[in-house]
């Protein structure tokens, strides 16, 4: 049986961040993750020389954001475009009129959510939708991409408690091969899940498929889906815990990245909107980085469906409504790449969580340390910072500081 000092479970941003505080203090650490890969749903795919991301590429808040501070540490230059949703999108399918007439209702849309917050409603989103409003639909489908969720299934009063700088950022080298990059010096078991943790006695006994750990404590950095149904067990189990696992559903947002012939004929990193008139519609961005692709974009139940349908559904689809909006030329200049499938994914089981009813309390719930031993990150464990990678640090450091201040005061 290996011993060691803390092992950080899921190499995600959350464990990434746990795991590099614990090695900077000099406290003997392994990380342990389950897939053959580090980054969690920070997930950078190399395409030949373009590296994209088929999990988070936004770093959100960059102007707080602890990932773009270390991004030119490491050697990763951040990106200052402005976002392609801050100008205007292709007019070929949805004109001029048309999208000043959608960021009106879009601004009428977040007024009455912001109204509704400041009175502290616990009612949800869609409350706020006008009844009929020509512009519901893609609405509905832009709070998916966002939330990962339908507005329906989202709490005003939670939504509100998300911090936004509104500044954001990217990467060209991927935020996924930026967090990988962070966990270098680390000392990572990739390809070894943990199915147990026993903590019935003086010390940890960590159970995976390749044998045994003991440790003093650990950091639990994986989605709450896994406690949820129980992948990880805890013995003796941890009830409370399981219950706020079960509170804190993930919402669901994949990406599909088509190769596109003849690129240079494309305006870049700019929108493409598949449909403005139903919420099952997937969002295309052009030449994201001037780069020869389309980068597509679904959220919500829409989501679940296509992954439900197989692999190659998200990029079938995306070609469909590509051809619709640009024309039939359009199909023979259009291939797969990569797609993503978060809600398939065992160690995943969605993409990110969001303001769902109860969710703070839900959140402190799983975060709360348990007999100084056992300690619990993710972006899910973050009270406003939930959904982004920037959060998933900010949880792991947290973790990490507790586990050291616990093992300052406890015998080895």
């Amino acid at each position: 049986m290996h011993e060691t000092g803390i092992v950080v479970i899921g190499a995600g941003a959350a464990g990434v961040a746990a795991a590099r505080r614990l090695h900077d203090q000099r406290i003997a650490t392994v990380l342990m993750e389950a897939r053959d890969r580090v980054g969690g749903r920070a997930w950078t795919y190399h395409a030949g020389e373009h590296a994209l991301d088929l999990g988070c590429g936004w770093l959100h808040s960059a102007d707080e954001n602890e990932w773009a501070a270390l991004a030119p540490r490491l050697g990763f230059a951040v990106d200052e475009s402005p976002p392609p949703w801050s100008r205007p999108a292709l007019t070929v399918n949805f004109s001029a009129a048309e999208q000043a007439e959608y960021r009106a209702a879009w601004e009428r849309f977040y007024a009455r959510i912001e109204a509704a917050a400041a009175q502290n409603s616990d009612r949800p989103m869609s409350d706020c939708l006008e009844p009929g409003g020509r512009w519901n639909e893609i609405l509905q489908a832009m709070v998916t991409y966002i939330n990962g969720a339908e507005a329906e299934k989202i709490s005003i009063r939670e939504y509100e408690r998300y911090h936004d700088s509104e500044l954001n950022r990217r990467v060209r080298q991927g935020y996924g091969a930026l967090i990988q990059a962070y966990a270098a010096p680390l000392d990572i078991r990739t390809g070894c899940p943990v199915t147990l943790i026993d903590h019935s006695g003086a010390r940890l006994r960590i159970l995976t498929p390749r044998g045994e750990l003991s440790a003093r404590a650990a950091v639990i950095a994986t989605p709450p889906g896994v406690l949820a149904n129980e992948s990880l067990r805890f013995a003796p189990a941890l009830p409370q815990k399981l219950d706020a696992a079960h509170a804190l559903p993930l919402g669901v947002a994949d990406k599909v990245f088509l190769a596109l012939d003849n690129a240079d004929e494309m305006p870049q990193d700019t929108r493409v909107y598949g449909s403005t008139t139903t919420h099952q519609t997937g969002s295309y961005t052009l030449r994201p980085f001037g780069r020869p692709v389309v980068e597509g974009y679904f959220g919500g139940a829409f989501a679940r469906t296509l992954e439900a349908e197989g692999d190659g559904a998200f990029a079938a689809f995306a070609i469909e409504q590509l051809v619709g909006a640009l024309g039939g030329d359009m199909r023979k200049r259009l291939a797969p790449i990569a797609e993503s499938a978060w809600a398939r994914d065992p160690y995943s089981l969605g993409s990110y969580s969001y303001g769902n009813p109860g969710a703070q309390a839900a959140r402190a719930a799983l975060a709360a340390p348990i007999d100084g031993r056992l300690f619990f990150a993710g972006e899910h464990c973050s009270e406003n910072d939930f959904s982004t990678a920037h959060g998933a640090y900010r949880a792991g450091v947290t973790a990490a500081e507790a586990a050291i201040r616990a093992l300052q005061v406890q015998p080895v």
